[in-house]
């Protein structure tokens, strides 16, 4: 079974790096949509990169494949189960967990998933991912609107990567995992 690769402490780091991503987006969400809305781009493009960099950290700690599809799943059904459907409703499982997934396999051939290198490349992976999926099947943007938004979460991604990095590297000085 999938889990079994995952011990106790795994899931309890995916489940705290899962609320972590939560918390953040209510502080985040509305000061991004004063830049995201004029340009009518999605706010997660640009906000991306601070929710994804969760996933980032948390198989940077766990360094299993399968924590980035696990962190974005148990985001997602905390959002349903607490009744906060946002903008994507029952389509959140989707959109929550494929940047997940895609950040897991974006570092499938990294040994040590907590460089910086894998950092940026996970969370700049999923943060693209998501942003394709809620501009192609929510928002249905025009051309130009959609390379905007594409680069604006690639920006956001790498930030949000070297930020992850950051944060673990400090962490982990403190020897919390």
């Amino acid at each position: 079974m999938f889990l079994k690769q995952f011990s106790t402490r795994n899931l309890l780091y995916i489940a705290i790096f899962s609320a972590m991503g939560m918390a953040i987006k209510p502080i985040v969400t509305p000061l991004i949509h004063l830049i995201s809305v004029p340009l009518m781009i999605p706010g997660g493009a640009l906000a991306g990169g601070f929710y994804m960099m969760w996933i980032s950290i948390a198989l940077a700690v766990t360094g299993k494949t399968g924590t980035g599809f696990l962190v974005g799943l148990t985001q997602a059904f905390a959002m349903l189960a607490i009744g906060h459907f946002g903008s994507h409703g029952a389509f959140s499982l989707i959109s929550y967990s494929i940047p997940g997934l895609i950040a897991d396999f974006s570092l499938i051939f990294f040994r040590d998933k907590s460089t910086l290198t894998a950092q940026v490349i996970s969370c700049t992976s999923a943060n693209v991912s998501g942003t394709v999926i809620v501009t192609f099947l929510i928002m249905r943007l025009a051309f130009l609107p959609l390379m905007i938004a594409l680069l604006a979460s690639i920006i956001s991604g790498i930030t949000g990567g070297i930020i992850a990095f950051t944060l673990y590297q400090k962490l982990n000085r403190y020897k919390l995992f």
